[in-house]
């Protein structure tokens, strides 16, 4: 294989497509060789057989997809490729919307129309087949709502998919489907996507667009993607969605070339700098995180890259407790939201006990504690994106730990949930960073890697992971059995 070539998940036609990644069977369609009606079929069978397990996808939409699927192929890069929408943010019109509340299960919510993100997925041809698992409000770290019960993770049954698109990701590694959508506000889609074994991009703050609803959302720490088992499905979608909505606060620059076409260009050499103890700590993550590293950046070595005994000192700052705060006005907000819509003031009651405290604690939080928190917070991203003027790339642990059990329960200990120090950070500056599934533990677990690099370079990160995706190729699927 060349250095430029991309790698290619082939696949027999039917045989294989649990494996397939999105623009290999979106190859097979064109090239006639299955039909969007099979390849929907196919991936509904595998939901049914993996989802009692598993619990990924909660709202199936089986009708609507095979009815999607039965029309003509028109245009878009991955027309008729299944697709699964995590339960947040993002929404389409007439389906259930649940974002892991009992109170809008009751009642049966539904969404009155498509969010620009929806309209742009709808665009590129994939084929909306369910909804997936979310924790209430997307605000934790692990998928265990109440309302919906545990999503587990199809390497290891007794462990967590993590959270908060473990529904999503679960899903993707399980070969039920290729691509899921995931949104990232501390984590979201790089823990899942390390805990799973698969591509985890957060684009650059505003790649993405939030509309109608939001132009920010917590903050301005939310970016909307998905996630995949290969990079060129991450840069297949990326050219896809990618763009700014009429009204937005902010957009990301526009690229200078498609994404597609940066995995498959050669980055030149780049200076690559490293951090393997916790921000903030002081303390080492799980030896197993840190050889995922270690052995990460002697295939970058390898590759021809530098690297450098070098990160950036800020990223010790303290910056989870303003956080929390910010986190908590946010749930407070959406405590309101519900609240409005639903025409009734929500209690503790309907929310979980954990996000019923953070709304309380949010409420007693003043306006000018706000703006001081927002202050305070893009001083450190200054201060942390200012190492990327001399360095290209950081690498990192996705998560401190490798994925923790489920209890008996199906949920996780709070002292044992993945944690989000070398994740959130990135939200904060904006920057983009992906998760690749470059490490295992002794069992045979996927660890994640996290690479940075400065903000509206995911022309980089891209064109950087499929030079690891080729040295050193992962799993195209968990072995799952579908």
């Amino acid at each position: 294989m060349g250095k430029t070539d991309t790698p290619v998940i082939r696949c027999s036609a039917m045989s294989d497509l649990a494996i397939a990644d999105a623009v290999g069977t979106a190859e097979l369609i064109t090239s006639g060789e299955v039909t969007p009606l099979d390849v929907v079929d196919a991936a509904i069978d595998r939901i049914e057989l993996g989802n009692p397990l598993l619990n990924a996808v909660i709202t199936p939409l089986f009708a609507s997809a095979r009815a999607a699927a039965s029309r003509p192929v028109v245009g878009g890069a991955l027309s008729g490729v299944p697709f699964l929408m995590k339960d947040a943010l993002c929404h389409t019109k007439g389906d259930p919307y649940h974002l892991g509340m009992r109170a809008l299960k009751e009642v049966g919510w539904v969404a009155k129309y498509d969010t620009w993100l929806a309209k742009r997925f709808r665009s590129a041809g994939l084929i909306l087949c369910g909804k997936t698992n979310t924790p209430e409000l997307a605000a934790s770290s692990v998928t265990c709502p109440l309302a919906y019960g545990p999503t587990r993770n199809p390497w290891d049954t007794s462990r967590t998919a993590a959270g908060s698109s473990g529904g999503s990701a679960a899903a993707v590694a399980a070969g039920m489907v290729a691509v899921a959508h995931g949104n990232d506000m501390a984590g979201s889609i790089r823990i899942p996507a390390a805990a799973c074994g698969l591509v985890g991009l957060k684009p650059s703050r505003a790649r993405t667009s939030l509309a109608p609803d939001f132009g920010e959302f917590s903050w301005h720490m939310t970016t909307e993607f998905v996630m995949t088992r290969s990079v060129r499905d991450s840069a297949a979608v990326l050219d896809a969605v990618s763009g700014s909505a009429p009204g937005d606060p902010y957009t990301a620059a526009p690229p200078s070339r498609t994404f597609t076409s940066s995995i498959a260009r050669d980055p030149g050499r780049l200076v690559v700098g490293a951090m393997t103890d916790v921000p903030g700590s002081g303390v080492a993550a799980h030896p197993d995180c840190v050889a995922a590293v270690e052995s990460s950046l002697r295939i970058l070595e390898s590759l021809g890259h530098d690297v450098v005994v070098d990160r950036p000192p800020d990223l010790d700052l303290p910056i989870i407790s303003p956080l929390l705060d910010i986190f908590a006005v946010g749930l407070a907000r959406e405590a309101a939201r519900w609240s409005h819509h639903l025409g009734r003031k929500l209690s503790a009651e309907d929310l979980e006990e954990a996000t019923w405290a953070q709304v309380v604690k949010g409420r007693t939080i003043a306006g000018t504690r706000w703006l001081e928190l927002t202050e305070e917070l893009q001083g450190y991203a200054r201060r942390v994106a200012g190492w990327w003027e001399r360095h290209d790339l950081l690498v990192t642990p996705t998560v401190p730990a490798p994925t923790p059990k489920l209890s008996l329960d199906g949920f996780v200990p709070d002292d044992d949930k993945p944690t989000m120090e070398f994740t959130v950070p990135f939200n904060v500056t904006g920057q983009p960073a992906i998760s690749l599934p470059l490490g295992r533990t002794e069992s045979g677990m996927p660890i994640g890697v996290q690479i940075v690099a400065a903000i509206g370079r995911e022309d980089l990160l891209l064109s950087v992971a499929a030079q690891l995706e080729r040295a050193a190729p992962w799993p195209p699927a968990a072995p799952f059995g579908l």
